[in-house]
């Protein structure tokens, strides 16, 4: 699922929800590294904007990730 934008984030970690937690996590690692290379190319190309966007995108990915950690590890 291609991330663009912070709600298309929500949509995939919402859907995401519905499988067990290390699929969620790989599909959210996968998002990750996708998106980081987003931002090196934003970054490449002088897009502040686009650099924001993918970076608010990771946040939400991230903050996911850890959520799923903590219950992992419980």
């Amino acid at each position: 699922m291609a991330i663009d934008n912070e709600q298309g984030a929500l949509s995939a970690i919402e859907g995401w929800r519905k499988e067990p937690l290390r699929a969620q996590r790989k599909h959210l690692q996968e998002a990750a590294d996708s998106l980081e290379l987003g931002a090196m190319y934003y970054e490449q190309k002088g897009n502040e904007a686009g650099v924001t966007r993918v970076t608010r995108c990771l946040n939400l990915i991230r903050t996911r990730q850890q959520e799923i950690d903590f219950e992992i590890t419980e």
